[in-house]
């Protein structure tokens, strides 16, 4: 049979169109259903894996702070969530993150009631996911909470709560404290005024802050010689005094030492009452500035202070004070301010010896003997109790020319080895 041209040039010319129809109907169905062994599969099933690390090492480490931002340790909720900012911006060079992780603070008031920081603390652990706890202005609060960094497995940094309890009694292995305890300060006010045959009263509020501190300082000053003839309580909210002052007066010590948080402070009766002038002196630790304020009467007083802002001699302390004053209107740094600090530096310092890792168990052994640059000096996590060792003051209050209220001068240094609380575990 004979084909012609013309029918041949046809014919050719639709088997290639066939052909080449097949050729991208097979290079479709390639790039849509690649075979097992394909590159472009292997290359995105190495991607599919790495995402969630990627992803994980982005996650930010979330801090529950809880503190008591109204309420009468209201002022202590301030200068602890202040301290706690900038100590992270310290710690981290201002750039807010460790081992490429930012740091994410979220804040809540307890309003100084144990049942508000547990309904807290749970929702920064169940709602908010947080890595850390840090808190509480009360110890009240706090003992309320620590159990739920244990259930929880998390890392919680106490601080300024200073019942002895808290690393104490009540200790679990996920609490940390920068704050220092009451026997801390208990060693710091024997110190200053125990002696053989010394009849001293005491007078705290009545809860656990209170308690603590008295049982702490009766036991020191007891070991020192001196005679504990009456403890005084009065109700944690009271505003009167007169009652309570009057017992001190009728039980003649030779001094009256006290132990006080909070605004309703009885310095004012004491002053009004006249107990010094009936040959009582007073002894106490040093308070935060708003207290200060009302304390002219007790000018000459030796005691003991956890911080002012002109005690510590310190390339750390020196950079808190201008970077606060820098901040909040030429404020200094208050009583509780470097405790908040120094909670922060501990954090920071433990993550980046755990390389970002914020699982609390492997944590707890970094930061079991951990020793860190804080305000006050070094502080070092004691090992049996997680109680951090601190430097405290012996003090006397003074009057310092354009201040306003008297100023805690150095008498001396006291060194963590010195004031090194009994283990109470």
């Amino acid at each position: 049979m004979k084909v012609f041209p013309k029918f041949k040039s046809l014919a050719l010319m639709l088997i290639f169109v066939l052909l080449f129809t097949a050729a991208c109907s097979t290079s479709t169905n390639d790039d849509a259903e690649p075979s097992d062994n394909s590159p472009d599969q292997e290359n995105q099933e190495d991607q599919t894996n790495d995402d969630p690390v990627k992803e994980e090492e982005k996650e930010p480490i979330k801090i529950g702070v809880l503190a008591s931002l109204t309420g009468v340790l209201e002022s202590y909720g301030v200068q602890t969530t202040r301290g706690f900012e900038l100590g992270i911006d310290y710690a981290t060079g201002g750039t807010g993150e460790v081992a490429g992780r930012k740091i994410e603070i979220i804040t809540e008031d307890t309003e100084t009631k144990p049942e508000v920081a547990v309904q807290k603390a749970t929702k920064l652990l169940e709602e908010d996911k947080v890595d850390f706890l840090v808190g509480s202005s009360s110890s009240g609060d706090t003992l309320a909470v620590i159990n739920l960094a244990e259930e929880y497995e998390k890392i919680m940094i106490v601080e300024p709560a200073v019942a002895d309890s808290i690393t104490g009694s009540e200790f679990n292995e996920y609490i940390f404290r920068t704050a220092r305890n009451s026997s801390q300060d208990a060693v710091a006010a024997a110190a200053a005024i125990a002696g053989e045959g010394v009849k001293i009263a005491t007078f705290a509020p009545d809860y656990s802050f209170g308690w603590d501190g008295v049982s702490a300082f009766k036991e020191a000053a007891e070991e020192l010689g001196a005679e504990i003839i009456l403890e005084e309580y009065a109700a944690a909210d009271a505003t009167d005094f007169t009652a309570n002052i009057q017992k001190i007066i009728e039980a003649e010590p030779d001094y009256l030492f006290i132990v006080w948080a909070g605004v309703n402070s009885p310095w004012k009766q004491i002053a009004d009452m006249k107990v010094q002038e009936k040959g009582i002196k007073i002894s106490t630790g040093a308070p935060d500035i708003p207290a200060l304020s009302i304390m002219e009467p007790l000018v000459g007083m030796e005691g003991f202070s956890v911080y002012y802002h002109e005690l510590p001699d310190n390339d750390i302390n020196d950079w808190l004070v201008e970077e606060h004053k820098s901040r909040y209107n030429g404020e200094v740094p208050d009583l509780f301010t470097p405790g908040g600090m120094s909670a922060a530096i501990a954090i920071v310092e433990a993550l980046k010896q755990s390389e970002g890792d914020a699982d609390a168990n492997k944590l707890i052994d970094i930061m079991e003997g951990m020793s860190f640059e804080t305000p006050k000096g070094t502080m070092t996590f004691r090992e049996e109790d997680h109680q951090a060792l601190q430097s405290l003051y012996a003090i006397r209050l003074e009057k310092k020319e354009g201040v306003p209220y008297p100023v805690p001068v150095l008498i001396r240094e006291l060194t963590p080895e010195e004031t090194a609380p009994p283990i109470r575990n």
